[in-house]
């Protein structure tokens, strides 16, 4: 049978008697390559490991015990030409029980979590993602960044470029702000998921200093930013998979001319099949002339 089964004998019976080994025993067996015992210098000496615990208890007992196992073992090699690795370097210390406290990290902006929201009108909750489309000719992706305002679907900004990062995401939210915010207005909510460039200071900060309310999805949860996810979507549905580009500047025209066929004509069966924009400019049609009729009864 180990034959048919191309196996050694030896490794099978080997296989076997570590099998039967209690499981105490068998905790007590190390995997992988044994430790020498010791370390070499650049001279070739060899340096036991003990020595080299001396050595580090040495240090840590001076002005050398704010570092961590890494510049420790710098130390090491300053002052006696030794050859020690991190990993080794850390294994000694954990042994010693001489490791640093790892610090826990912080944020400047705590995360808050998306809510329910009832959005009554427009510039009250956007949303906003980012979508990466290729270019064949080049070989290589290009990133489009966008903003959505929830109740009338408008795309009020974007951005495309090879690279996104987070000032080109808070400078695309500035443009946004100029073209639909209205002094004496409250600030939109802006929710994103947790990619790099919204959980960063830039962006936090950014947020912080106009005032705006910036809420994060939990993890695994894109249908808490369902209007963006699904104008994404579309585009890659009508734009991204349809056309081949061969140099960005036409991947960069052609997401152009999506973005104002989508804002300007194309129809939406939950916007009374009107355009993004002509729906907004519907419903303040609409509150003018509910307000005309209001004081008209007065």
């Amino acid at each position: 049978m180990l034959g048919i089964l191309g196996l050694a004998e030896s490794t099978y019976y080997e296989r076997l008697k570590r099998s039967k080994q209690p499981a105490e025993a068998a905790g007590t067996i190390r995997r992988g390559r044994p430790c020498p015992g010791y370390s070499l210098t650049l001279q070739g000496h060899k340096v036991s490991d003990e020595q080299i615990k001396e050595w580090l208890l040495e240090l840590v007992e001076g002005e050398e015990h704010i570092y961590g196992y890494k510049l420790l073992a710098q130390c090491l090699r300053n002052e006696h030409d030794l050859i020690l690795g991190k990993s080794k370097a850390y294994r000694l210390c954990k042994e010693l029980g001489i490791l640093q406290q790892q610090r826990k990290p912080t944020s400047k902006h705590p995360r808050r979590l998306a809510r329910n929201r009832l959005v009554t009108g427009p510039n009250q909750l956007w949303q906003a993602d980012i979508k990466y489309g290729y270019v064949a000719g080049r070989d290589r992706f290009f990133f489009v960044f966008s903003v959505i305002d929830v109740f009338d679907r408008v795309i009020v900004a974007y951005y495309r470029g090879a690279v996104c990062e987070a000032k080109h995401v808070c400078q695309a939210l500035g443009r946004a702000i100029e073209s639909r915010w209205r002094p004496g207005k409250e600030m939109p909510a802006i929710r994103t998921d947790n990619g790099p460039q919204f959980v960063s200071v830039l962006f936090g900060d950014t947020c912080e200093s106009w005032g705006m309310l910036h809420e994060r999805i939990p993890p695994k949860t894109p249908n808490m930013n369902a209007y963006i996810e699904s104008f994404h979507s579309l585009m890659e549905r009508d734009l991204l998979t349809k056309e081949t580009f061969e140099t960005m500047d036409d991947a960069y025209a052609a997401v152009d001319r999506y973005m104002d066929f989508y804002n300007n004509r194309r129809m939406h069966g939950s916007l009374k099949r009107k355009a993004p924009i002509v729906f907004s400019s519907w419903v303040m049609q609409q509150k003018e002339e509910d307000r005309a009729k209001f004081h008209r009864t007065l």
